[in-house]
């Protein structure tokens, strides 16, 4: 903007400092071209080119350990951007799910029963685990077991209960 205002306005190159709060050597600053980015950049191409899941850790660990450059990383991963060698992530494959058949409804009692744990935490942190059986006809609870732990055997010991009770669905 300083070096505009210069060119443009004709003020002075002390008052553009001030105005735009520039220091001289900022704004006599002028980028070199470099050979040696030439040659980095030719590097790179050539492995990008020859190695293409490369990305650019490889290809600094490439440059640095097998080709013995002593280039800063910084440096090559600034000239890696420019080149805009960056790896596309690929997006996740979505799995072609074909839609489900609806549900059965079942059409009398004791057709269908559906049984699921549940779980929550009582105010001194301990944590109790409820499993429920409902027959899916008429949403009625035929059994709910209530503790802190529910071995298997205990969950076996509660449906069999339950069979007795009202016969297997």
């Amino acid at each position: 903007m300083a070096k505009r205002v210069v060119a443009e306005r004709g003020i002075s190159i002390r008052l553009a400092y001030l105005i735009f709060l520039v220091s001289q050597t900022c704004y006599r600053y002028e980028a070199k071209k470099n050979a040696e980015n030439e040659q980095i950049a030719d590097w790179l191409l050539r492995l990008t080119d020859n190695h293409r899941n490369w990305g650019f850790g490889l290809c600094y660990l490439y440059l640095r350990n097998v080709k013995g450059f002593k280039w800063n990383h910084k440096r090559i991963y600034r000239i890696y951007k420019g080149l805009k060698l960056n790896l596309r992530i690929k997006p996740r494959k979505r799995l072609n799910r074909e839609k489900p058949e609806p549900l059965a409804v079942p059409g009398e009692i004791n057709q269908v029963w559906s049984m699921d744990f549940m779980h929550d935490q009582l105010s001194d942190g301990r944590t109790f685990r409820v499993l429920n059986v409902i027959d899916d006809y008429n949403r009625e609870a035929l059994g709910m077991e209530i503790d802190f732990s529910l071995p298997s055997e205990r969950v076996i010991r509660a449906l069999k209960q339950i069979i007795e009770w009202r016969g297997r669905p």
